[in-house]
Order: C-alpha cells, then sequence, then structure tokens
C-alpha cells in the first residue's frame, strides 16, 4: 500500500499563522524524508474554531520540494468554486509536479461556507456533477459551450491542458450512500473518509463497485482511504496523548454540522478511538491498517497532526511511524 499524510484544519484558532505555516512545512518535510509517499491537504472556509490554509497554493509550494511524493486535494470542495478557474488550477498544479497531482474533490456540508460562495445547501449535488462534467470538458475539448444551470462558457477554445492526460487522477469523496453511488457513476475511485468503521467501509466499497458496474466502468486502479492516526509505544499511551486532539477535533466538527456527528458524538470518544480510529501501539497499528488491503485499498492517508499537539511531538510521531509502521504497510 501507498502511506500517506493528511493535512486539514485542525490546528485551534489563534495560533501564530507563520510560525504554523513553518511547522507545517517543516512537518511535510519529515514525512518526506522518512518516506512517506503522497500528502493530502484538505479545503474549508471560514473554519472556526480551527484554522488553516488552502490546498492549491500549499501544494504548489510543496510541489518544489515533494520529490517521488504525490500531491492530493484531499479533498477540494468544488461546489463552492468556479470550475473553469478549478480546472485551469489544476492543471497549472499538475504541470508543477509532473503528473504527481491527484484531484480530490467533495461536496461539503457547511452552511456558511454555501452562503459565502453565493449557493445553497440544496445546490451542492447539481453544482458538483455539472462543475466536474465542464472541468472534464475544459481539459479535453478543443472548443467547449456549456449553457447549465449554473455555469454558461460559450465557444470557449481551452488552453489549459493538465500533464496527466486526458485529465489527472479524481478520488471523490464521501460517507454516505449517495455520495458513495455517485462515485461509482461517474466512474472514479471513493475516496473513503476517516470516520467509516471497517464493517462501514466494507459496505460502502460493495456499494462502490454495484456503481461501477451499472454505469459499464473498470474498477479504477486506485482506491484511497482516510484514517485518523495515533502512534505511541503503547496503547495505553495513544490514546492518552490522542484523547485532547480527539475530543477538540471533533467537537468542533460537531458543530459545523458534519454528517453522522449528531447528539452524543463528541461523547463516544473511547468508542471513535477503539474504532475506526487507529489510535494505538506500532504493531496493532499495522494489523488495522493492514486489513483495510483486504477490501481493496491502494493508498491509505493518515492524519498524524492533532489539535494542540506541539511541534517537537508531530516530529517524533512521524519518525515513531517511519520506524515501526511504514516498512511493513509498504510491503502490503
Amino acid at each position: 500500500m501507498k502511506i500517506g499524510v493528511q493535512v486539514g484544519q485542525v490546528v485551534a484558532r489563534g495560533a501564530d499563522l507563520q510560525q504554523q505555516w513553518l511547522d507545517q512545512l517543516a512537518q511535510f518535510r519529515a514525512c518526506r524524508d522518512v518516506g512517506f509517499d503522497f500528502v493530502s491537504w484538505g479545503h474549508h472556509w471560514l473554519i472556526h474554531p480551527f484554522q488553516h490554509f488552502q490546498p492549491i497554493p500549499v501544494l504548489a509550494r510543496f510541489a518544489a520540494e515533494a520529490g517521488d511524493m504525490d500531491l492530493v486535494t484531499g479533498v477540494l470542495l468544488t461546489p463552492l468554486l468556479n470550475p473553469v478557474q478549478v480546472a485551469e488550477d489544476v492543471a497549472t498544479l499538475d504541470h508543477i509536479c509532473q503528473g504527481r497531482f491527484v484531484f480530490g474533490l467533495g461536496l461539503g456540508y457547511r452552511p456558511e461556507e454555501f452562503e459565502a460562495a453565493g449557493a445553497t445547501m440544496a445546490e451542492r449535488v447539481p453544482r458538483f456533477e455539472e462543475g466536474l462534467e465542464l472541468m472534464k470538458r475544459l481539459w479535453t475539448d478543443d472548443t467547449v459551450t456549456h449553457h447549465g444551470r449554473f455555469y454558461r462558457v460559450t465557444g470557449a477554445r481551452p488552453t489549459a491542458r493538465p500533464y496527466q492526460q486526458p485529465y489527472p487522477r479524481i478520488w471523490v469523496a464521501g460517507m454516505t450512500q449517495p455520495a458513495i453511488r455517485r462515485a461509482g457513476r461517474l466512474g472514479h475511485s471513493f475516496y473513503a473518509i476517516g470516520t467509516l468503521t471497517y464493517a462501514q467501509l466494507e459496505q460502502a466499497f460493495g456499494v462502490w463497485r454495484d456503481a461501477l458496474t451499472a454505469g459499464g466502468h473498470p474498477v479504477p486502479a486506485e482506491v484511497p482511504v482516510h484514517r485518523e492516526f495515533y502512534v505511541a509505544r503503547t496503547r495505553e499511551e495513544a490514546r492518552a496523548r490522542a484523547r485532547p486532539g480527539v475530543e477538540a477535533k471533533y467537537r468542533g466538527y460537531a458543530e459545523h454540522g458534519l454528517p453522522g456527528a449528531g447528539a452524543g458524538f463528541t461523547d463516544a470518544v473511547d468508542r471513535l478511538m477503539d474504532a475506526p480510529f487507529v489510535i494505538r501501539a506500532p504493531d496493532e497499528c499495522v494489523e488495522r491498517l493492514t486489513r483495510l488491503r483486504t477490501l481493496g485499498a491502494t493508498h491509505v492517508a493518515l492524519r498524524l497532526f492533532w489539535p494542540g499537539m506541539s511541534q517537537k511531538d508531530a516530529l517524533a510521531m512521524i519518525d515513531l511511524a517511519a520506524a515501526t509502521v511504514l516498512p511493513a504497510l509498504h510491503k502490503v
């Protein structure tokens, strides 16, 4: 399996932004140096009580030093964005990294982001599908006229062609059955979100593969999964160290309206740390992550950074994961 690092909106608001950037740049370099295969960067706007940077400029900066690492938008919330802008940004970034880019995209679930975009939550699915269709045409057609419900392009002659042909690899994120079926119907990889248990993943991949078959699509070569992760020398140490960050992150996510984060969600920290999160000693982490290969997973993105985590602790966990977890998973 290929193992990556997932970075997103997990720094508490109020931290020094310049120091945050320098720390995250150092974390990226450390992950590259110890052998992680890809870096995946999240996307949100107005993400109080957290703060983070936006994926396209960050990944463009990383590309200069990424070596053989792939760069993943994990995930870009395309219904918030103009598809012409996204198509040109993606093509640009794909050339910057010489085809090591993966276009991860999803719907989004926060009303305040859609308000800021001048859209509504009710429009997110049709905006997503229409926008992706238009992007593909902008990457492949010589002339594009598109007069849709949300976007209009007349007689456009696209020039921003991606490095990868016909376009970059596409991972469609989701955690609900309609989103999973949509990924299969469109013929793309389903990017499984980290709150799905092993049993839920098994069911989700079945739904996805059925949708691929119904649409006449082959199973994509890349089957990515995201896992919330914390490794320490013992399970007890991992749970104790992870608990404050898990509580802070998922309390914030519940307030944001994350699907499944209803009443009692943030009280179930022990359940989350048991499953689906991988918060354990090294050998147990390897066992839990290796099981994903039996579901067909080819890529696993691990969140290594949590709210309140010091830079010293973040770098130490990268080193521990590299010494005890990565070598075993790379053999799977």
